[in-house]
């Protein structure tokens, strides 16, 4: 899936580093997760991530 556009998704934080944290933090727990279960995936876990925010945020379907 296509990332959006990080101006649609700053929009819905204060400022672009809360998003940054965000998305490093839920990559963070998506890496983790997989180590732990041993699944593999050729997306990245930043992707991933975004991908994620994205959908709870209302910006992409699922």
């Amino acid at each position: 899936m296509l990332n959006p556009n990080i101006g649609k998704l700053i929009q819905y934080y204060d400022n672009r580093y809360r998003l940054v944290i965000d998305i490093a933090h839920m990559a963070r727990e998506i890496s983790m997760h997989m180590q732990e279960t041993g699944d593999i995936s050729t997306e990245k876990p930043v992707s991933i991530a975004i991908d994620k925010l994205s959908a709870e945020l209302g910006l992409i379907n699922n």
